[in-house]
């Protein structure tokens, strides 16, 4: 593949580099037909991100006839990345062309910046074999559809602190609103309590098939924000009820944006306090908090993947209990009751050699065996 970008597409690459490394440690990699398409999933596999740039946005673009069709298996760490895309605003001054290609033989990614007075800088960046990720979410099936300009939800995100991990998000055919969410473990008297509300008529389109909160993570929605906002897109939300996921997506002429996270499934809990806690009252267990805010992946379908992936850590956000799976007899039934009884979004890996295989994690990771994870699609 070479794809050359000139002009200002040179800074909303970079942006949208900028957004993936807020999310994600790794970055793939995907040249198609259709354009070239950036993917990273962030740590907790709770978080999926996809810029995809059509053909139209570069200045040029081309497929060798090999590749055009077989997709590149490429996988980068965004820390290696990122420094050359570091300062935009230096890029965007004295940058006149940057040049992408790819090299299968050597296993790197060529960047080449050609600048003003005749330098030209070129960065040889290795990457690894791995298969694409592939969100599978329908989010033309939610109930729920908000689409409204980025700095409309930003201005409601800029209230909360940069130390809130996550926000609920409620729906009624009379308010949309979004406050910090607040689990109850730590005193409510040390706790700033911010709620926002909006009236259907301030969106661009409104639809709310049922009265739903979710509760999601803050952090990927601040970056993925940062890029709509500067584009000045319009960002579409797309959910169910709780413990299913929400879609974020902007679109434009030549490029599209999408950003799937997880929620839990007591998105209800509390948000602001009701009456004074009494302090001889016992404190919930760490337990009682966990099996509380156990979740299910609903709506999600098994799909197949080349890679295995590591076991999925027990964070608050990442509790998603996968009954749907357990009771098709998923070989995770028999593992500890830590990793058999969460899951995460799952995602397909494009790898065409392994199209029949089936896992129940979020992501491909090139370092682990193919083998370990997978089992057999059942039939529906």
């Amino acid at each position: 593949m070479n794809c050359t970008l000139e002009g200002h597409c040179i800074k909303v690459f970079g942006k949208a580099i900028h957004a993936l490394s807020r999310i994600g440690h790794g970055l793939w990699l995907d040249p198609t037909v259709k354009g070239l398409a950036l993917r990273s999933v962030n740590s907790s596999q709770s978080a999926y991100v996809c810029f995809s740039f059509s053909p139209m946005f570069f200045h040029n673009y081309s497929l060798a006839s090999a590749q055009a069709s077989e997709s590149i298996k490429c996988k980068l760490q965004i820390k290696s990345l990122l420094p050359l895309f570091r300062c935009l605003t230096s890029i965007e001054r004295n940058v006149e062309r940057c040049q992408i290609s790819f090299s299968p033989h050597k296993d790197t990614v060529m960047i080449q910046f050609v600048c003003r007075h005749g330098i030209t800088k070129t960065h040889n960046i290795y990457y690894q074999e791995s298969g694409a990720l592939q969100a599978v979410f329908d989010s033309h099936l939610c109930s729920n559809v908000l689409k409204g300009p980025a700095r409309l939800l930003a201005s409601m995100v800029m209230h909360f602190q940069r130390s809130q991990e996550e926000v609920t998000l409620s729906i009624t055919p009379l308010r949309v609103s979004l406050r910090n969410y607040h689990d109850g473990r730590n005193d409510r008297m040390k706790l700033t309590y911010t709620e926002m509300a909006l009236h259907p008529d301030e969106f661009d389109y409104f639809l709310s098939g049922e009265d739903s909160a979710i509760t999601f993570c803050l952090k990927e929605l601040r970056a993925f924000l940062s890029f709509a906002e500067m584009q000045c897109l319009a960002v579409s939300v797309q959910f169910d009820a709780a413990g299913k996921p929400v879609c974020f997506s902007v679109e434009d002429t030549v490029l599209e944006a999408t950003l799937v996270l997880a929620t839990l499934i007591d998105s209800g809990g509390p948000a602001q306090p009701t009456n004074t806690p009494d302090p001889n009252s016992p404190r919930r267990t760490d337990a009682a908090a966990r099996d509380q805010r156990l979740s299910h992946c609903a709506g999600m379908k098994m799909v197949a993947s080349s890679q295995g992936s590591p076991t999925i850590p027990s964070t608050p956000l990442l509790e998603l209990h996968n009954r749907k799976l357990l009771r098709l007899g998923n070989p995770c039934a028999t593992a500890s009751p830590a990793s058999s009884a969460i899951c995460s979004l799952l995602f397909r890996g494009l790898s065409s050699e392994q199209e029949d295989e089936c896992v129940t994690v979020l992501a491909c990771d090139s370092d682990m065996e193919e083998d370990k994870y997978s089992a057999r699609s059942p039939e529906y």
